[in-house]
């Protein structure tokens, strides 16, 4: 191995970057006085808040006003479009979930001819690997990829080993427990008739929303996430994410990028920004509708959620100079990638911003009593705007309303999850890729040859 080699397998970091902020403060408040410089800090919060204030209002009222219509689209002429399409799915322990989401994929509407189905068995310890063998054996749709115990990569580097497997035009990726409508494929598929298109993203629903109070929370998440948030960003800018499942990518364009980055736990933030920079553009479809689980617990949620914040932040880190210098975006484009890559950083803000608060209670800090309202209103009045909106394009039971009093601890949680990403991914705290843990409470179909030897 090179010296430069060695170089890189030391985990990145920037700590330089946290001493600096400390630095500046420290010579701020030694020029100006502490008063001045929380003074200054909460009029900068009072920016960036009112920024992404006028981004959320700008989603909702766009969804609001068409995503409706979007919703009910008719899949008109898919018939003569049917590109060979290959499913990929990563499983690591997923025994809860597998047989609903190899049911569901054996379901899909789409001529037999031109689909193949690849699940891989990313080493798990359970039954997944004998599930997926038995459904094999009755199928021959579905062809299993079995990996070895320290494979690596992740999520990443199964389906990269999966693609190795396939000669297809599209790959359509789904999560293990993913359970995607019949027409899916169809309604995702149709938008590569565009040749600036790179990749498809379609819209995922919560389907145990009931089983407990933080499912519920979640299920509407998703609703203004998927409903609000991604619409919004298709219909304003044409900038939709890439969402690592439900979603479709050209074969051959993965490929020349290098597959899946193994070195990233988000690798569909990872994957969209590649996209965006080698000039083409990603489209969302909400016709395409996806049914996932939503974690049931706070510790999941906090597991899932850091992941999340770890990856994108560092994508930040990673990727801010190039989409600056980029061609194939504008300058609108470029304002709006880099808040999409801000939004795991905002939580951290909106800590500050509270913290803020709370000194000014105390009688510390410069702020006047209008702008301490404008900072509190603003750190929720945007995403719960979303929120409600999410809630009516999702024509939930009038009840539902009062699910919105579970992001208040959901918002606090966000910030602790997102704070501490940020301060483990500047210091360069080892991490890697986790699996979601599943209830599989809503996944019930069972695999052919088990249900038989029952």
């Amino acid at each position: 191995m090179t010296r430069r080699g060695r170089r890189r397998a030391v985990p990145p970091h920037h700590r330089l970057g946290l001493l600096m902020h400390l630095v500046v403060f420290g010579i701020t408040v030694a020029a100006f006085g502490l008063d001045a410089t929380l003074g200054g800090i909460a009029t900068v919060l009072n920016v960036v808040f009112l920024l992404f204030f006028f981004r959320h209002l700008g989603f909702a009222v766009s969804a609001a006003r068409w995503a409706e219509r979007d919703l009910d689209a008719p899949l008109v002429g898919s018939e003569n479009f049917t590109p060979p399409v290959a499913v990929l799915v990563a499983c690591k322990d997923e025994e809860l979930v597998v047989d609903g989401m190899v049911a569901a994929l054996l379901s899909l509407d789409y001529p037999h001819a031109d689909l193949t189905v690849v699940v891989v068995n990313d080493a798990s310890t359970d039954g997944t690997g004998a599930r997926l063998d038995a459904w094999a054996a009755a199928d021959p749709r579905l062809r299993v990829l079995h990996r070895q115990p320290g494979a690596g990569g992740g999520k990443s580097g199964a389906l990269n080993d999966a693609l190795a497997l396939v000669d297809a035009q599209i790959a359509v990726i789904f999560d293990a427990d993913h359970q995607p409508e019949p027409d899916v494929l169809r309604r995702l598929v149709r938008h590569f008739r565009d040749p600036k298109v790179g990749a498809v993203m379609g819209r995922c629903v919560v389907r145990n929303g009931v089983e407990s109070g933080l499912a519920s929370t979640i299920f509407i998440d998703y609703l203004s996430g998927y409903l609000v948030n991604e619409y919004g960003r298709q219909a304003l800018f044409e900038l939709p994410a890439y969402g690592g499942a439900n979603c479709a990518v050209r074969t051959d364009l993965i490929r020349s990028l290098g597959g899946w980055n193994p070195h990233t736990v988000t690798e569909d933030t990872d994957l969209t920004l590649r996209l965006l920079l080698d000039g083409w553009r990603v489209r969302y479809d909400p016709s395409a509708v996806d049914f996932e689980e939503a974690v049931l617990s706070s510790q999941r949620f906090w597991k899932q959620r850091y992941r999340w914040a770890r990856g994108h932040q560092k994508c930040l880190r990673d990727y801010w100079r190039p989409i600056l210098r980029t061609p194939h975006l504008s300058p609108m484009e470029k304002l709006e990638t880099m808040l999409f890559l801000w939004v795991y950083h905002v939580p951290v803000l909106c800590g500050l911003g509270l913290l803020l608060i709370i000194l000014r209670a105390g009688g510390i800090g410069d702020q006047s009593a209008i702008s301490m309202v404008a900072l509190s209103a603003l750190l929720f009045a945007g995403p719960f705007t979303e929120l409600a909106v999410g809630l009516v394009l999702g024509r939930v039971e009038r009840r539902a309303v009062w699910m919105l009093i579970g992001f208040i601890p959901a918002f606090g949680m966000s910030i602790l999850t997102a704070t501490k990403a940020y301060l483990d991914g500047m210091w360069g705290t080892t991490y890697t890729w986790s699996k979601t843990a599943r209830s599989g409470a809503t996944s019930t179909p069972v695999a052919p040859q088990l249900e038989t030897a029952a």
